[in-house]
């Protein structure tokens, strides 16, 4: 009998997913739901979906799942954590889900030093509208409303959310990840596991800032987008971590 060396967590549901090839996204919920099992939370993990690529996150996650309208998905977490605080919950947003609409309610989420845990997927694009400049798209990349790419004296600088949310005290955790080759993904395998124990310790609220690819509306071949992201994004999004229990920024 063969041995079965690799298999689907049951941290994820059969369903197929619906991202386009190349998208990383995939890989990202399946170490979200690896992480879920191996800690033994999964059967009291709630998570809350965004607007935008994995709006249908619902479908994939294997726990309950509630849906926000956009860029709400702290305040829902927000509340579904004060009611159930013996619930592991989580966020899984974009970054036009997180860094635009919902500014305001990660921002807050993070001074309040609720106990949740967002897992923030930025691809410096909108993906699912189409490819219009996102408020992390970089100086000259080029967006579908950048067609000769992002002008910073126009548009401003991309926002670096880990930085910014790291200055704020009711953060315990934050930390910027990739997954551009198989090292970057096991490290980021070990950041989600923090900020999710840092929160079944009650010590604050996490994030783990996740460089994600898109392939498609970027324009490139799915191992060019690899490429691309380390070479243009880490340089300005720099990996590590931003804040820790015990610190202060």
């Amino acid at each position: 009998m063969a041995e079965v060396v690799f298999q689907r967590t049951e941290g994820l549901t059969a369903k197929p997913f619906h991202y386009c090839p190349g998208c990383t996204h995939g890989i990202a919920h399946r170490l979200v739901g690896e992480v879920l099992e191996e800690m033994g939370v999964l059967g009291k993990a709630i998570g809350v979906a965004p607007v935008g690529c994995s709006v249908f996150a619902y479908d994939y996650f294997n726990c309950d799942m509630h849906e926000a309208a956009h860029g709400r998905a702290p305040a829902v977490a927000t509340g579904i954590k004060r009611v159930h605080p013996d619930n592991v919950v989580f966020t899984y947003q974009g970054d036009g889900d997180l860094a635009s609409i919902g500014t305001a309610e990660i921002v807050h989420a993070a001074h309040r030093g609720e106990k949740i845990t967002t897992i923030f997927i930025n691809n410096a694009i909108y993906g699912m509208t189409g490819g219009q400049m996102a408020p992390t798209t970089l100086v000259g990349q080029k967006a579908t409303t950048a067609p000769y790419g992002r002008d910073k004296d126009h548009c401003g600088a991309p926002i670096r959310m880990s930085e910014m949310l790291a200055t704020i005290d009711g953060a315990a955790f934050i930390e910027r990840v990739s997954l551009h080759n198989p090292a970057n993904i096991r490290k980021a395998k070990k950041a989600i596991k923090k900020a999710f124990e840092i929160q079944v310790a009650g010590e604050g609220f996490s994030m783990v800032e996740i460089l994600s690819t898109c392939p498609t509306n970027w324009g490139l071949h799915p191992i060019e987008a690899l490429k691309w992201l380390e070479e243009n994004m880490i340089p300005y999004y720099p990996l590590g971590n931003f804040k820790t229990p015990g610190e202060v920024k």
